[in-house]
């Protein structure tokens, strides 16, 4: 599963990356038209309020694959290139400038979020049209040779599509039936992805939610995830080395988590993704799987042994754990639960997998 973070020049996307996947990027790096990739920590509150309990030898965060994709421009979307890109994502992370600085350049010459966010998502929708054109085209081409049923039921499917496209509409947010979906599974659109937007503030308005409140009331009905943050600062938090110094650093800024944390979390929603977490002396590790996975696929998730040998799974609940105190205490006040095969995993659940090989 991966994210790609695309958005407009100079809007803070390669900074972005850079704290969220701790690299480095030289100016080559960035000038280049390839896709750099790398790998994100989920910064998760619940598997930090774990580590004290245990105080395990190990440590193991929940990780994400993270692509950065050439900035969106004319020559970009003349190509194309891009959105070849773009469709093999899972989810994309859209980032979209709000800070004001005039040594830094502005591609439309002025700052307006929402024009910003109009445009990509127009860029998108359109890209999904061109395909639809050119693939009712060769449709048209095979009905003059043979009328097959699942050529015509493909062409009135892509016809569907192309109408709710023209009213500037994602596909995304139109109601698809299983054998719909089943054949387009193989095609590149775009807008079926849910996106993250991210409005990059300066410092001074990080505490400022009316321009997120505004946009959210614009584009909720969009199957769009939006936040904010300054990328400036949570890179610098992230440079520092100790929890206390990051904590401090947010303290003194007003900040109860950082925005990572909450672009992490955003980043598993667009995904479709949860969290259970395995816990001893030994090691505390965070494992994401598909919502709706069951405790066998799960348990398959750590070793493919745990899977093929599953007996049951013993489950608590974080929260439960953390207000309680300990294991015993969960066990005798009854939110200690044994479960089978049939039991679906949900967010935030510690499992201790039972299996026989």
């Amino acid at each position: 599963m991966k994210i790609g973070i695309i958005g407009l020049p100079k809007t803070g996307k390669k900074t972005l990356f850079e704290a969220l996947t701790q690299n480095s990027l030289s100016e080559k790096d960035t000038q280049s038209d390839r896709i750099i990739q790398g790998v994100a920590e989920i910064r998760d509150p619940r598997f930090d309020s774990l580590i004290p309990m245990y105080k395990p030898k190990k440590q193991t965060r929940a990780r994400i694959n993270i692509e950065l994709l050439p900035k969106i421009e004319k020559d970009t979307v003349k190509k194309g290139d891009i959105f070849k890109d773009i469709a093999e994502l899972d989810a994309i992370c859209h980032v979209v400038r709000v800070f004001k600085d005039e040594s830094v350049y502005h591609a439309s010459g002025s700052i307006d979020a929402k024009r910003d966010i109009d445009f990509v998502n127009a860029e998108l929708i359109i890209n999904d049209l061109l395909f639809i054109e050119k693939r009712l085209d060769r449709i048209e081409k095979d009905l003059k040779k043979t009328r097959a049923e699942t050529t015509l039921k493909e062409k009135e499917l892509l016809l569907k599509l192309k109408e709710h496209l023209e009213k500037e509409k994602p596909l995304r947010l139109l109601s698809l039936e299983d054998e719909e979906k089943k054949i387009i599974s193989g095609y590149p659109f775009i807008t079926l992805k849910k996106i993250i937007i991210v409005l990059n503030v300066s410092e001074g308005e990080i505490g400022d939610s009316l321009l997120l409140t505004k946009l959210n009331k614009i584009y909720e009905e969009e199957g769009v995830y939006l936040m904010q943050a300054s990328v400036k600062v949570e890179a610098e938090i992230m440079k520092l080395e100790t929890e206390e110094e990051r904590t401090d650093f947010l303290k003194a800024l007003g900040i109860d988590e950082p925005a990572l944390n909450i672009l992490s979390r955003l980043c598993m929603k667009a995904l479709n993704l949860v969290s259970f977490f395995t816990v001893g002396s030994d090691e505390v590790h965070q494992w994401t799987i598909p919502a709706g996975s069951s405790a066998p696929e799960a348990a398959g998730s750590v070793h493919t042994d745990l899977k093929r040998g599953f007996i049951r799974a013993e489950v608590m609940k974080q929260e439960d754990l953390i207000k309680l105190g300990s294991e015993e205490k969960v066990k005798e006040s009854g939110k200690f639960y044994i479960k089978g095969k049939d039991y679906i995993v949900e967010d935030g659940d510690i499992i201790c997998i039972r299996f026989n090989i």
